[in-house]
């Protein structure tokens, strides 16, 4: 989806205007509305004002956000507006507000008119259904049909299909089809050592839906989400990997940043070092984590990691 621009209300002021970015021709694309200084924004603009973020095209359109800190109504004066409703309380509780500045992504896709389309070619009576191949693949691992192949991963035995996982996975298909299966019986059990069985099963069903399970229900879905971007390098899921970079960075805080770090280093996942370098390069953030020994841990870790620190405080 193209990037059509960042709008940056600061301290309750409206930001500058701008060309539009996007193409008139693109029918899809996102905008970025930051607002910096909630606080003040807040108790300076009243209930039913709002703040226009710059004019961007999209689809043949021109388009804006309309911020209201307040709600646009009376009734809904405990609530922030943007004709998406989010309760102001919740978001002010929430992660996403970060040193009193929170940042709006909207994505707009255009659709065309249904009227200009050739009708005598379409029939409203025939609806294809979304594909459901995915699911198909999840059933037949959870039903354990014409499995081939068993792992003992953390005590537990975990049976699969071979042609599936060789087909997803690099490391796999060699272990299975390739050089590595020398002296190895097809009957064997396959042991996989330094893995939590709960990690090895997600990874299986990422391999077998192309999403990995609800991780986000578990508690200490951080730490699954590291243990998987593990699973998921070793395993050369590269779509896994990234999904795992980007679930972590939402979880990059004070307590976790130097863990995530080091993660990232060790495993050379260059966007979510970049995520928590920039955390650190908060100085409200760094002064916190060195309070708690972050930095300390992080040398002992993972030393060469603090020149990259030290270079973005510079």
């Amino acid at each position: 989806m193209p990037f059509t621009g960042v709008s940056v209300i600061t301290d309750g002021r409206a930001p500058r205007s701008s060309s539009p970015t996007a193409s008139s021709n693109t029918s899809s694309g996102y905008h970025l509305l930051i607002v910096e200084g909630y606080s003040r924004t807040k108790s300076s603009t009243h209930t039913g004002e709002c703040i226009r973020s710059c004019p961007f095209m999209v689809g043949g359109y021109l388009w804006c956000i309309q911020y209201y800190p307040n709600g646009a109504k009376s009734e809904n004066a405990d609530f922030i507006s943007l004709y998406l409703v989010n309760q102001r309380d919740t978001l002010e509780r929430s992660k996403y507000l970060k040193d009193d500045s929170f940042t709006l992504r909207c994505d707009i896709v255009v659709i065309g008119d249904a009227n200009s389309r050739d009708t005598a070619t379409t029939s409203p009576s025939i609806k294809v259904p979304s594909s459901d191949m995915q699911q198909h693949f999840s059933d037949l691992l959870l039903a354990e049909e014409g499995t081939d192949v068993t792992f003992k991963v953390g005590g537990e035995t975990i049976a699969a299909h071979r042609c599936v996982l060789a087909a997803r996975s690099a490391v796999f298909k060699a272990e299975l089809f390739g050089t590595m299966k020398e002296g190895m019986m097809t009957t064997s059990v396959i042991q996989v050592d330094d893995m939590d069985a709960q990690v090895f099963r997600a990874m299986l069903g990422f391999i077998y839906s192309d999403s990995p399970s609800e991780i986000e229900e578990e508690e200490d879905a951080d730490v699954m989400w590291q243990h998987l971007l593990i699973a998921a390098d070793r395993y050369d899921l590269r779509r896994l990997r990234l999904m795992c970079e980007e679930k972590l960075s939402e979880y990059v805080d004070v307590t976790t940043a130097t863990t995530i770090l080091t993660l990232a280093e060790q495993h050379n996942c260059r966007g979510l070092k970049e995520t928590c370098l920039e955390f650190l390069n908060s100085p409200a953030n760094l002064q916190k984590v060195m309070a708690s020994g972050g930095l300390d841990s992080l040398a002992a870790c993972c030393p060469s990691v603090l020149k990259d620190l030290i270079a973005k405080l510079n």
